[in-house]
């Protein structure tokens, strides 16, 4: 079964479906073998390990599909990638859909955020009008050749236009025909209820826990008993490895070796035992 067909059935299941973020092949092979049934390619994430810059729209959509590309290469379960506003207008959704479609998206991610977006938890956010995200998001599922690959619709209007304005884009969102909505940066659990009661038998609902952000942070088997189908964990894996790369530098710097940090870190074959060393080079000797 193709991912994008394997989310769409496990969307279907009563279990909530936990998503941690990822942001190349590295960080995804990983979260495979961790055992995760799917994965949330995050646009912040991109732009602080790929650019080390801040989550404000400085990525671009090639960076994204290329990125996506080499993940979805060397990983079998579905990715839900963040597309941001679409990286420009209707037309310009259009194309961001059809690349992320081709490089193996399971499902896309849009927002009404004006472009150059920033992200979702910071201050200062702008949203489209309600009318421009429709045309958007009827222009992505026009766009995608299979209806496999699904639509997520995020809105951003809680911080700019209050969490009813919110609720009541998602409803002209949803009428829109996506696949599933993300109201961003809900405040309390009761906001998180409404929503849920309003949406959650009609659509996959998608809850997203930033540690330091808006929402207050949860567990998926909380979260799923609220109603929500998914929950994204999408900025706390750069964060994991900021704060262990911190460390390990410190350490580095101050012992002028690794020996302190040996016992915190994955030696040259137990690495080479996680990207799967050993079966590419039988692989290879096959081809001699």
């Amino acid at each position: 079964m193709h991912a994008p067909q394997h989310l769409k059935q496990r969307l279907n299941q009563p279990k909530v479906l936990l998503a941690p973020g990822v942001y190349d092949a590295f960080s995804a092979v990983i979260a495979e073998q961790a055992g995760f049934e799917a994965l949330y390619l995050s646009g912040a994430s991109i732009a602080y390990t790929l650019l080390g810059r801040s989550d404000i729209g400085l990525t671009t959509a090639t960076e994204v599909a290329r990125t996506l590309a080499h993940i979805t290469d060397r990983v079998r379960v579905p990715v839900i990638v963040d597309a941001d506003t679409g990286f420009g207008n209707a037309l310009n959704t259009q194309r961001t859909v059809r690349d992320l479609e081709r490089a193996g998206a399971a499902m896309i991610q849009l927002e009404d955020q004006t472009f150059p977006k920033r992200c979702g938890h910071l201050d200062g956010k702008n949203v489209v009008a309600v009318a421009e995200m429709e045309g958007k998001l009827r222009a992505a599922l026009d766009a995608r050749q299979s209806s496999d690959t699904l639509i997520l619709a995020r809105t951003d209007a809680v911080a700019v236009e209050g969490f009813e304005a919110a609720l009541e884009r998602a409803e002209r969102y949803l009428a829109c025909g996506v696949d599933a909505l993300f109201i961003e940066a809900v405040r309390t659990p009761e906001q998180m209820d409404i929503a849920c009661q309003r949406f959650a038998h009609r659509v996959p609902m998608l809850a997203n826990m930033v540690e330091g952000g808006k929402t207050p942070v949860q567990s998926a088997d909380v979260l799923g008993q609220r109603g929500y189908k998914m929950v994204i964990f999408p900025g706390g894996t750069a964060r994991a490895v900021a704060h262990t790369l911190q460390g390990y530098y410190a350490s580095l710097h101050q012992h002028q070796t690794t020996l302190p940090w040996q016992t915190q870190m994955l030696d040259f074959d137990g690495l080479n035992a996680v990207i799967g060393t050993p079966e590419l080079l039988a692989k290879g000797a096959q081809y001699e």
